[in-house]
């Protein structure tokens, strides 16, 4: 196969037109061309209302055409594989993307990991998110952020990353050999959707018990047994029966969301070395996808994909106000794991069919605003706030909300935004909820956010609180060879404050896997036992 770039192709293009397109940029006939892939597409609406795509495919040609153009020549993306070996089967806690990916990589070398999940398996925990959705009532164990496939179950599904390397080819690989739509391989901004994303799950999950690993659901970490800097052992309570049982533990891949605070306070306990970190708390923004379409595209054709946004402005204070995580055709979910605290979050199914948009709006938080030295300090910081928006909304799980020019200090600015947060919201003055510096750096952004692009902050949308778990507040420090201070721990992830999204986290989770395995293969070349396929 050979790589072809920038090709230039209008909405609505047919397969015929591609070929032809192909065949003359090559100077070769179109009968030539076996089979057309494509590798990348993205969307070219610099001169809009003209708007349009611009592919790099992949090309099988005749006979021996190809040999001409060798310089254009690629390998085929593959997934993960290992030659296999026979050891004492590693412990992984969490069973979100680096958990789950870091237990495919470790089943494929033939190592059957043990995963520990504190949240129910899917189907379970999507009932448990209903309840609480529409009864108000909170499982902390199993909700948006605790369960099989991590907080990303519950978002966008997005793919999306600032890197790009062999790593993320093979998770994309991954996502579509369990299921995922094949456009994930090569969109340039990828994602499955919560819909897509459950069934994906389950499929890795079959995938890791067939080699001959375990995932337990409903079991939570609650102690780690540490010798002479060494992991001993662990504690495991059930859930299901309350009861407890210690497994014996070489290594143990700490795979944990940036909400698994009880194990941060363990971690700090048993002397783990903990770092504070800087992260971003603000709002969701909610908005017609109608009006981000034509303002991105200049028209609202059909054939198009629901628009997106990223932005961001720099202020004379020093902060930042930047868009995150942003929902085409999505909704505002309530993404609370303690009672007593809202937190809310973006999702999208893979149609992105609904009436609204919303994104995070985010403001740099550092350590220095968490005035104290502790290393759970963040933690406790994001805790304040999502306790004050709380009582704000009600004291029952209401998200506090306010339209934007209300915010802005408008007088008689009501949104003309359908609410999508579940439960539902409360108009009030969302400053109250907010860091003062959080919310004198929105008002002051969000008025040249919409200078970058319109109608993004117009009086009439809405503005929901608080956003306040857009990453971990920690890091739990580790070494080159992805340990912590204490021998067998390896930390992973977001939770671990070395990933920021699924892609990400998942191949954060396959590097510790490839470490150990390297590990595993030195031990056996130093005693020339050679257990391997």
């Amino acid at each position: 196969m050979i790589k072809l770039d920038q090709v230039k192709m209008k909405i609505g293009y047919s397969e015929k037109e591609l070929l032809s397109s192909c065949a003359i940029l090559l100077s070769i006939n179109k009968k030539d061309i076996v089979k057309i892939d494509i590798l990348k597409k993205a969307i070219d609406a610099r001169r809009k209302p003209k708007i349009f795509y611009i592919l790099n495919v992949g090309l099988t040609l005749s006979g021996n055409l190809e040999d001409k153009f060798t310089e254009l020549k690629v390998k085929p993306i593959t997934g993960l594989e290992y030659k296999k070996i026979t050891y004492k089967s590693p412990i992984i806690i969490g069973f979100g993307p680096s958990g789950m990916f870091a237990g495919l990589a470790l089943s494929r070398m033939g190592l059957k990991p043990i995963i520990f999940e504190q949240g129910k398996e899917i189907n379970e925990r999507e009932k448990d998110v209903l309840e609480f959705w529409q009864n108000r009532k909170l499982n902390k164990y199993s909700n948006v952020q605790f369960g099989e496939g991590g907080a990303g179950t519950f978002s966008d599904g997005k793919l999306n990353s600032n890197i790009s390397n062999d790593y993320c080819k093979k998770v994309l690989y991954e996502f579509c050999k369990f299921g995922a739509p094949s456009e994930i391989m090569y969109n340039s901004k990828p994602h499955i959707g919560s819909d897509k994303l459950k069934e994906v799950v389950v499929n890795i999950r079959k995938e890791i018990i067939a080699l001959g690993g375990n995932v337990y659901f409903s079991h939570k970490l609650t102690d780690i047994n540490i010798i002479n800097d060494q992991i001993e052992s662990i504690e495991i309570l059930n859930l299901k029966n309350n009861e407890k049982q210690t497994y014996k533990c070489e290594n143990l891949l700490l795979c944990v969301g940036h909400s698994a605070r009880d194990v941060f306070e363990l971690l700090s306990k048993k002397n783990v070395t903990l770092k504070q970190k800087a992260f971003a708390m603000g709002v969701r923004i909610e908005q017609k996808q109608k009006d981000i379409n034509f303002v991105q595209y200049g028209s609202n054709d059909k054939r198009l994909p629901p628009a997106d946004y990223k932005l961001a402005v720099h202020l004379p204070s020093g902060r930042s106000v930047f868009t995150f995580c942003m929902c085409p055709g999505g909704e505002v979910v309530s993404s609370s794991s303690n009672e007593g605290e809202i937190v809310t979050n973006g999702m999208s199914n893979f149609a992105r069919d609904k009436e609204n948009a919303n994104s995070a709006v985010l403001v740099n938080v550092t350590p220095e605003d968490y005035d104290s030295l502790d290393p759970l300090a963040g933690i406790y910081f994001q805790a304040k706030y999502e306790k004050l928006a709380f009582e704000l909304g009600g004291g029952n799980y209401n998200a506090p909300a306010e339209s934007v020019g209300s915010f802005l200090g408008k007088d008689n600015c009501k949104h003309n935004i359908n609410p999508t947060y579940r439960p539902n919201i409360t108009l009030t003055q969302i400053e109250k909820c907010l860091p003062d510096f959080v919310a004198n750096s929105l008002k002051e952004g969000l008025p040249l956010l919409n200078q970058k692009l319109k109608d993004f902050a117009k009086n009439e949308n809405l503005l929901i609180a608080i956003e306040s778990r857009s990453s971990c507040p920690l890091t739990i420090l580790r070494d080159e060879n992805f340990e912590s201070n204490i021998k067998g721990l390896y930390p992973i992830g977001e939770g671990a404050g070395y990933a920021g999204g699924i892609i990400s986290s998942a191949q954060d989770g396959i590097k510790v896997a490839e470490k150990i395995y390297e590990k595993i293969e030195e031990e056996y070349k130093n005693t020339g036992w050679g257990i391997f396929d």
